[in-house]
């Protein structure tokens, strides 16, 4: 969030950070963004987040906010984009260490992993619902 926040003051832009642990939170958010008329939102990549895709997803089409989320299944929930690792990899690589420390692998002796297949999903249909047009060199 330091990061987020530091390239935001160099590009002259300001961000707002709002945290959710529960339904209420969500709701009370983007109750704050419609007041604000934000440009735009980030979901983090949280397992708070993707159980609540589809509310999220909704809240954010009610209220007409670009937003760009963590993985895939955001986007292919009506999501305007994502941008993040592979769910599906990811789960790949837990079942090959899984396989390993049942075959008598010692877990602190694996090597630490991290994601190798990164995603951007654009939802053209969002795209449209939202009235954003994309440059044709991006869509090629």
């Amino acid at each position: 969030m330091n990061a987020a926040q530091e390239a935001a003051r160099a590009l002259g832009r300001q961000i707002r950070i709002l945290n959710a642990s529960n339904e209420a939170d969500i709701d009370k958010a983007f109750a704050i963004l419609t007041e604000t008329k934000v440009d735009g939102l980030v979901i983090g990549a949280d397992a708070f987040f993707i159980v609540r895709r589809d509310q999220l997803v909704a809240l954010a089409a009610r209220e007409a906010v670009p937003a760009i989320y963590p993985f895939r299944e955001f986007a292919a929930a009506g999501g305007l984009t994502s941008h993040g690792a592979s769910l599906p990899d990811q789960y790949r690589q837990v079942g090959n260490y899984t396989g390993k420390i049942l075959q008598g692998a010692k877990p602190n002796e694996l090597p630490v992993l991290h994601p190798t297949k990164y995603e951007l999903v654009i939802n053209l249909a969002t795209t449209r619902i939202l009235g954003l047009q994309l440059p044709p060199t991006f869509l090629t």
